[in-house]
Parts: structure tokens; sequence; C-alpha cells
């Protein structure tokens, strides 16, 4: 196929590639082994010496056809996929990241990943600093140590929608000889492509707009393959020395732009198991086939709502980088030029109270956990999704107490703001 294919084409085109005789449509590899004609042929694919599929826990046709679409959307040499957001943040991190280890993070992030980082990867012996990410490039550099290994972000920040200026952050973790990881769950790759702007590595929780109908949890990996690990070999020991694992194989020399995919598949995924399944697999691909359609209409839904959101006199404040006044509207503009997403954060006028009252007296928008799918739906962060947070640690994540995360779907606009306009009322 033409290589540098438009988005839209490598939606529905990239991934699966049948030949002749073989189904036009992904099929589902639902089996969790495969069958070889020898005992030798197994053996030299535990070695990784072969490429090829022996149990599903590692790789799977399937999963592996997706991850590649996800990859060649993002403009990355090779992507993973895992069971969730979750383990495609923690796969990410830890793939570079052991015992005694330091990493630097944006405090914007969602709230589980927060937990994640800050509370469980501690207890691995990882240690981890916060920053504003709005914060000069000099502030930044103050939270680096000697054994600081990859600095992360998120493209738009779940739930706050700040946006992160991407090549300052790339900049700051390449002066340290670091990768940049990003989240960029809630632009995706329609809207923005980190890579271009410097990062090395992102991840998605692709339960959300990459399905995009609440159907199938999971998460991705993609590597650019543009960091250089071996020229910062004496950081990445994990990549860069031989593994005994796999009789002394160097990832870097084996595999080269490779090597953090293969490493992140035969060691983590083989160790910890967080696989996607096949199934779910299945369902992303046909979420992703109609993923750069339903951005489009995400993104204009979602100003039509912010603007009627910033004229409301009931409605304190709305965050929405598409509003000339966001102090984000430039670098929506820079690194979004095509739309953000169609997650809203806003507060109404008065009490913690008066906004569950809001959101009790919708009707079309739903109260759910999730985010960014087919259907408006509403949280409110601070009694949900970040209650395990203090209120300082909200403040600090760009999370009020007062904050009402809109996740804005693809239904009539109108209907949407009907519904909001009526739960507003007295």
């Amino acid at each position: 196929m033409a290589k540098n294919l438009k988005p839209e084409t490598i939606c529905v085109q990239e991934g699966w590639k049948p030949t002749k005789g073989e189904p036009r449509v992904l099929p589902i590899f639902q089996s969790t082994t495969f069958k070889y004609d020898n005992s030798d042929q197994m053996a030299r694919l535990f070695d990784l010496e072969d490429s090829g599929y022996f149990y599903t826990r590692l790789q799977n046709p399937t999963n592996d056809a997706v991850a590649a679409k996800i990859a060649a959307l993002e403009g990355g040499v090779a992507g993973m996929l895992t069971s969730s957001g979750q383990a495609a943040n923690f796969y990410a991190v830890f793939n570079i990241c052991e015992a005694g280890d330091h990493f630097v993070c944006s405090t914007a992030i969602y709230g589980g990943t927060y937990n994640l980082f800050s509370v469980t990867m501690k207890k691995l012996g990882i240690e981890m600093t916060f920053v504003d990410q709005n914060a000069s490039e000099e502030e930044l550099q103050k939270a680096f140590r000697p054994n600081t290994k990859c600095l992360f972000g998120e493209t738009i920040s779940n739930p706050g929608c700040e946006v992160l200026d991407i090549e300052k952050f790339a900049r700051v973790a390449h002066k340290n000889g670091v990768p940049l990881i990003i989240d960029n769950t809630f632009a995706t790759p329609i809207n923005c492509r980190p890579f271009e702007w410097g990062a090395d590595i992102v991840t998605h929780s692709t339960t959300k707009y990459m399905d995009g109908h609440a159907t199938a949890v999971g998460g991705a990996i993609v590597d650019s393959g543009n960091f250089d690990w071996q020229a910062h070999a004496d950081k990445f020991l994990g990549l860069c020395t031989p593994d005994e694992s796999y009789h002394g194989l160097t990832y870097t020399d084996r595999f080269g732009k490779m090597a953090y995919i293969t490493k992140a598949t035969a060691q983590l995924m083989r160790d910890l198991g967080s696989i996607q399944s096949p199934m779910n697999s299945f369902l992303l691909n046909l979420g992703l086939e109609t993923l750069h359609l339903r951005m489009k209409r995400h993104c204009e839904n979602a100003q039509a709502v912010a603007e009627y959101l910033s004229k409301n006199e009931k409605v304190a404040w709305v965050k929405y980088s598409g509003l000339p006044d966001s102090p984000y509207y430039e670098l929506g503009k820079k690194y979004l030029p095509n739309g953000s997403c169609g997650v809203i954060a806003f507060g109404l006028k008065g009490t913690r109270e008066d906004a569950i009252r809001f959101m009790d007296k919708l009707n079309l928008i739903c109260i759910v956990t999730h985010v960014a799918d087919a259907r408006s739906c509403v949280l409110h962060p601070a009694s949900h999704t970040h209650r395990q947070m203090s209120d300082e640690q909200l403040m600090e994540a760009g999370v009020a107490p007062d904050l009402i995360r809109l996740s804005v779907g693809i239904e009539n606009v109108e209907d949407i703001i009907g519904d909001i306009a009526q739960a507003l009322e007295d």
C-alpha cells in the first residue's frame, strides 16, 4: 500500500493486510495457542530468534493488526495493545524504570494515573516528581535528577482540559537525555500527533474515542523509534545491556528501533500479562474505522456547547481551548488546529451541591464514569474519579472542587444544549 496515507485512509485500511482468499475484514483470532510443526520452531520463538505467534499473552494476530494501525496513525515504528489505558501508562514507564529510579510528570493528568504514579509505583521503589506543566523550562529543569528516566504528560489533561506545550516538554526531556511520554487519549492522532512535536512515546486509553462506543476496555503504547537509547546507555540498562532471561540478548543490538516495544512485549507482557483480548481488539478496530468521522463531530458539538455555557449567566467558568479567552487558545491553535476533543470542564455559580443537583436533572446526558464515547455524559471528578485525592492535590491537578466534566457526544447539538438548558433552570 502507498506510503504517506492520510489519517482517514489509515483508519479504514491499515493494520490487517489480507492476501488472496483471506477475509477482507480483520478476523478474531480467538485462540490462546498456535501450532508448529516441530520443537525447534517453537524454541526459536521463545528465544526471540524468529517472529511469530505461540501464546496470546505475548502476541496475537488480531491484536498486532490493530496495534499496527494505531502505530501508523501516530506515525510510529511499532505499537502494542494492553488490557487498559492504566496498563499502557504503567508499562510505558516501567519499561525503562526500576527500583531506585525517578521520573517527572505533569500534575495535570487523569486521577487514576496520578494515583498509579504517586502511590503504587512508589511502592515498587520508583520515585516521581510532579511539576506544573505551565512552568518555565528553567523551573521544570529543577525537578530532574541524575536517576530521572522519563518525562510524562497528557496532550489534553483529563479532566482539566489543559493543553500541554509538547515542544517545551520535549526540549527539557531531551536536554536531560530522557524520552518524553505523552498520553494522547483525548486528542487522538486525528487531532494531534505528538511525535511531530518531539515526543518519543505515546500512550492511549483505547477505551475512549478510539473504541468510541464504550464496549471494550483497552490501551495502547506506540514508540516513535526516534529516541536514541544507545546514546544514553548508562541510563537505560534494561534496553542496552544483556537480558539474562533471554540468554544475554541485548534489545538495542538485536532489534534497533523496535527495541522498546520488543522489550515491553517480551519482558513485561510475558511477566505481567495485561494483554488486550482479541475480541476487544476486534471491537476497537471497528471503532478506529470511523474515528476520523466521529472526532470532527465531537469537536463541532463541543465548540457549540462551550460557547453556550460561556454565555450562560449561571455558569461561573468554562475550560475549553476552542474558546478565544482560554489560556490554552494559542497552544490549541498550534497543536490542535482541527479541534481538541469533545470534553469540556466547567463550573456553576453556587456550591458543590448545586453542581450535583444540575447533573441529577439531566435527561439525555447521563452520569457515568466513562468519558469520550459517542454518547454525551457527565461526571463530577472531585466526587467520583478523583475522590482519593486531597483538595490540595485536586487543585495541583487542575481539578477544582466544583469542576464538572462534560463529554459531548455525537448526538444533535441542539438536543444536547436543550438538555443542559432545562437542567440549569430553577
